[in-house]
């Protein structure tokens, strides 16, 4: 229920915020500078909000107040013109729902440790079913919205985040979480008690690595498939074929992997699987070739995303998880930022070739993921 209503509410907002400020009257550079805001801003809350979450011990009560928070300032949006108070009410959900998905995936982590009596939650059914959500969300409101009122982005999106925060009553309380086990640890502290834990450091820099590199896809993939004379309905199932490998992997394929060959196989497989998918993306156009390269997607962001969930899950202390949870976070989202930014520039000078370096970020992730993905052991046991 939580992830269903999270992710629906993602799906919802996210294709759609630009288009929605577009009709507020904003220009196309006040369009990209506010969202540039708001993803700094998003980098900043959530490893903050998150520590204070794990600080106080009550995670399912701070991501409710951030849900209801997120929720207000997409209300505020529908009733606001101007570019600054525009401006500010995204800065203000930007910030809310920043630690949302940390703080989400921290519970239900947790929620799915090893249980008793023949009982087994796994994380990548909870995941994966936000995937579809978000798709679900995706195309629900494009039945609502016309090119001149676009007002139901917000609305529904306040709805369901709503309904989210109401869905956190339902969610397990964390084991052994209370906010006397934290002392008067700061949120810095947590921050450097999550980057002490061995291998840590070099799966949040792998994870990053492999997960920055869709920059280049994520913003010129479909100007290179269109300028390649790609039909836009080809455009739309080779995304679909994607997101249709992502929720495979991550309700089927994926925890099958992780325990028959273990994390750091998932993850170096992973980083690997970038490796090509990148080679074969800035090498040619063709739609076989690309046909046949989408469905990676479901190993180099699904699977390692579940590859990272089962070392958190294994490693990370419950009094710190969703301060570790941000922090993970937190190093993909620079990273991305910044190749985004710099995709760009590789395009314009490079076109297709600009993926390439894509695929290098993937080879120096492969030794990264090895080492950090190395067997290790905590109270919680073993990840492989």
């Amino acid at each position: 229920m939580l992830y269903g209503a999270l992710y629906a509410a993602f799906g919802v907002a996210s294709p759609f915020w630009p288009k929605f400020f577009e009709a507020k009257a904003l220009s196309a550079q006040q369009i990209g500078g506010l969202l540039a805001a708001a993803m700094l801003m998003r980098l900043v809350s959530g490893p903050v909000v998150a520590a204070f979450a794990d600080l106080i011990g009550s995670l399912r009560l701070v991501l409710a107040g951030c849900a209801i928070v997120a929720a207000g300032a997409a209300a505020a949006l529908l009733g606001t013109d101007t570019f600054v108070l525009l401006l500010l009410a995204a800065l203000v959900q930007a910030a809310a729902l920043a630690p949302t998905t940390a703080i989400a995936d921290a519970l239900s982590v947790n929620a799915a440790r090893p249980q008793t009596a023949g009982r087994r939650l796994e994380y990548g059914w909870i995941r994966g079913a936000g995937s579809v959500a978000f798709v679900l969300g995706t195309l629900a409101v494009g039945q609502l919205i016309t090119s001149t009122d676009l007002a139901p982005v917000a609305w529904v999106n306040a709805i369901l985040l709503i309904a989210a925060a109401g869905a956190t009553a339902w969610v397990p309380r964390p084991v052994a979480q209370a906010s006397s086990s934290s002392g008067l640890r700061s949120a810095v502290d947590e921050v450097f008690a999550v980057l002490k834990i061995p291998g840590f450091r070099s799966v949040m820099a792998a994870s990053a690595l492999v997960y920055g590199s869709h920059a280049m896809h994520d913003a010129f993939a479909v100007i290179r498939w269109s300028d390649s004379g790609l039909a836009p309905s080809t455009i739309s199932f080779l995304w679909a074929e994607a997101v249709l490998a992502e929720v495979f992997v991550f309700l089927l394929v994926g925890p099958a992997m992780l325990d028959r060959f273990g994390a750091r196989a998932a993850a170096v497989l992973a980083a690997a699987a970038g490796v090509v998918r990148w080679c074969v993306a800035g090498l040619t156009s063709s739609v076989l070739l690309l046909a046949m390269i989408q469905p990676l997607h479901g190993l180099t962001f699904a699977l390692l995303h579940l590859a990272c969930m089962r070392l958190m899950r294994a490693v990370v202390p419950i009094t710190i998880a969703a301060t570790a949870q941000a922090v993970y976070a937190f190093g993909s989202g620079l990273v991305s930022t910044l190749l985004t930014l710099v995709s760009g520039a590789l395009y314009e000078a490079y076109a297709g070739a600009a993926f390439i370096p894509m695929a290098a970020l993937c080879i120096v992730a492969v030794p990264l993921a090895w080492h950090g993905f190395a067997r290790r052991r905590a109270r919680s046991g073993s990840f492989g």
